[in-house]
């Protein structure tokens, strides 16, 4: 009966920490009745670029920090081993000679053979024993769960990495897909300053013709050539920032991606599936793998509390030896030769200056602490899932009016510098007209890339990838 008693307070999931429904309504989405459970999409299905699929598998097996993920959920399975084989006794076998003298110099011809003394014969002064034996030593009778309770928090914690390492793999296929978008999407806006560039060339060298033959004027050359150097700034800029890019992208990967992988354009963005995620309720939260290993370290620590309870308990261990004894090598297993010992002890702790009382204390705060750390990361869960899915509740909008402005801009553009060599309007029109298709064209581009990122950050927040 005693031992199946365990001190560890009993463990129930904490409930309360959010609401139990997402936010709905407003400009959260609402999902058709078929929409998929984007957390049972494998992430090959999920991203349909077949070259962004290439490199997410080669940062899946390059990848240095899940190298080293999968690293500590090895370390964690061995001391896992390590501590669950106090709960069984180790077996040793042992071996000894020993050569003493006589303490009380026998002599004569005798001889004298046992199992417990010893022989002295023509007067030797040296007295020979030889052993051979299998034994238990300190075995701790695990009579108050303290053994068992370590055993377990090594297990959660066990659990904990594995689920460590899954977060870390979801997060790094993210990271991958958004960095190659990123990169497609500076791509996309290097082509488009240099189309613009161009563009505002030509329209630099007509200003500056006309104002060699007077019929523009200097201020007109100047902001002509004001547009086209501030489109030669933006190439340079943009080609430092691919490049870094791409060693963003080598570092996620873990090796040099090859180019044939590399985006060159971002277009549509239509990188990933396009659908909303169905069945989606705060339960899903506890189902991420940075929320389940919260969750295995707060288990771990009510484990912890009940091995410090034990600790005030007596504790009972056992030494206990089997074997063969003898004066003589040749009569190790003759008869008479067996020999056996069993020590159990009990240890009960008086006054330990407050040791045990602090390794309580202790304990139950490393478990108030784990328990606020649960719950933090369902709440930090909560608020990802709902900022992803406020932004795709209105990502569709922003991309329409962001095109429609684009494809406004350009008629403008287009109707402006046909006035203007008309004669109907001015240089300024035409030239502020330029500038206003050109940064709606950028800004469409940097609305695409938001959501073909936002689509990942759902997929992501919703614990999806690990397929």
């Amino acid at each position: 009966m005693l031992a199946g008693c365990n001190l560890a307070p009993k463990y129930i999931r904490p409930l309360g920490a959010v609401p139990v429904d997402l936010p709905n309504g407003g400009v959260y989405p609402v999902a058709p009745s078929d929409a998929p459970d984007l957390t049972r999409i494998g992430w090959r299905d999920f991203f349909t670029d077949p070259r962004l699929r290439t490199t997410i598998e080669t940062g899946l097996a390059n990848n240095r920090d899940l190298r080293i993920a999968a690293g500590n959920v090895l370390q964690a399975r061995a001391l896992y081993r390590v501590q669950r084989a106090d709960l069984l006794p180790s077996l040793n076998a042992t071996g000894g000679a020993t050569t003493t003298n006589n303490v009380q110099g026998t002599g004569g011809a005798g001889a004298g053979t046992g199992t417990g003394g010893g022989v002295a014969t023509g007067g030797s002064s040296h007295l020979e024993i030889y052993q051979l034996g299998l034994g238990v030593s300190a075995f701790e009778v695990d009579l108050f769960g303290r053994v068992r309770n370590l055993s377990r928090a090594a297990q959660e914690q066990y659990f904990a990495s594995e689920e460590a390492q899954r977060a870390t793999r979801i997060s790094l296929i993210a990271e991958i897909a958004t960095a190659w978008l990123t990169m497609a999407s500076d791509q996309e806006q290097l082509k488009l300053s240099r189309q613009t560039l161009g563009a505002f060339a030509e329209t630099r060298r007509l200003t500056s013709a006309q104002f060699r033959i007077g019929v523009a004027s200097e201020l007109e050359a100047r902001q002509a050539d004001t547009n086209y150097q501030s489109a030669r700034n933006d190439i340079a800029a943009l080609q430092t920032q691919v490049a870094q890019d791409q060693n963003a992208l080598n570092l996620l990967v873990g090796t040099t991606v090859p180019a044939d992988q590399l985006p060159d354009g971002l277009g549509s963005g239509n990188a990933t599936l396009d659908a909303l995620p169905g069945n989606v309720s705060s339960e899903l939260l506890l189902r991420r793998p940075d929320v389940l290993q919260a969750e295995h370290q707060l288990i771990a620590e009510n484990a912890n509390i009940g091995a410090a309870r034990a600790a005030f308990f007596p504790n009972i261990s056992l030494t206990a030896t089997l074997g063969t004894l003898s004066t003589a090598l040749s009569g190790l297993f003759g008869g008479g030769s067996f020999t056996y010992s069993a020590g159990p002890s009990l240890s009960l702790p008086i006054f330990d200056a407050g040791r045990n009382k602090g390794n309580l204390d202790y304990a139950r705060a490393s478990q108030q602490v784990a328990l606020a750390t649960y719950e933090k990361a369902i709440q930090t869960a909560f608020r990802e899932v709902a900022d992803a899915l406020a932004q795709r509740g209105t990502i569709d909008e922003q991309v329409a009016a962001q095109t429609a402005r684009a494809g406004s801009a350009q008629v403008a553009a287009r109707l402006s510098d046909a006035r203007y060599r008309a004669g109907v309007d001015s240089f300024l029109v035409s030239l502020d007209a330029q500038r206003t298709a050109y940064a709606a064209q950028q800004a469409l581009v940097t609305t695409r890339l938001a959501r073909a990122s936002n689509l990942i950050a759902v997929y992501r927040t919703l614990g999806g990838g690990l397929q």
